[in-house]
């Protein structure tokens, strides 16, 4: 049986629980509100889907995902920025956040046992947990970060030309920078526009809070775990004999 000291570390199951049906909810619901995207501007363009007035301009929104045409006298979005779609996709949004945010502040702190909500643990088990967490979040936010800024990488002042032989006529690379990863692409004729989408540049900063939460859970643990070890150790070295007088 182990004698290493037993803490405790508070049952987060089923907080990981609902934030895992929550982020499905997400995933599903953001898909089907990007499919009723498809198109849906053009649709506007040509009078097929009409609102008040004449049609102004059209525009993305970043979540929920939803293309809104602007007209004269009020605005009309795709699937995702109303209805039953909407108000599940902001509230899908809110438990994952809440669940999520709580379950790893919970990491950071060292209750002690004997409350329903901690469980025995110790020093070893939290600094696995904790590390598991750490990897997991962190891992979202390099793929985040990485399909939304590969671009800058490669060349970030001629990011909006790359892959495509534009002769005299390539488009400048203006305002970049790298967090979040953006640039605005102006092209000869005038026109701009954002080389990373909106929403894409959101998810990517959004997605570091959490790994930075985790980050500190996992140093706050894995410091207890180092400070208890170098004390046992401490206490079983052997004493150092006394010189004899002479």
């Amino acid at each position: 049986m182990s004698n290493a000291p037993t803490h405790g570390g508070y049952r987060t199951g089923g907080l990981w629980a609902a934030a895992g049906i929550a982020f499905g909810a997400v995933i599903v619901g953001s898909g089907l509100a990007l499919f009723g995207m498809l198109e849906f501007d053009e649709r506007c363009a040509h009078g097929l889907t009409q609102g008040p007035g004449p049609l102004q301009r059209t525009r993305d929104q970043v979540f929920p995902p939803a293309t809104v045409c602007e007209f004269a006298g009020g605005d009309v979005s795709s699937i995702g920025g109303h209805g039953v779609l909407n108000v599940l996709l902001w509230a899908s949004l809110v438990v994952l956040l809440v669940c999520l945010f709580v379950a790893l502040l919970a990491e950071c702190f060292d209750p002690p046992v004997g409350n329903d909500l901690v469980m025995p643990m110790s020093r070893t088990e939290k600094v696995r947990r904790t590390a598991a967490a750490f990897f997991v979040t962190g891992s979202v936010f390099v793929m985040l970060y990485a399909l939304a800024g590969w671009q800058l990488f490669t060349g970030p002042s001629s990011a909006c030309g790359a892959g495509a032989d534009w002769g005299d006529n390539g488009p400048k690379t203006l305002d970049y920078s790298f967090f979040p990863p953006q640039a605005t692409c102006q092209y000869t004729s005038g026109m701009t526009r954002n080389l990373v989408p909106d929403w894409m540049g959101f998810l990517a900063v959004a997605s570091a809070v959490p790994a930075l939460i985790a980050g500190v859970g996992f140093a706050l643990a894995w410091r207890r775990w180092r400070t208890e070890r170098r004390a046992s150790q401490h206490d079983a070295a052997p004493p150092v004999p006394e010189t004899a007088d002479r």
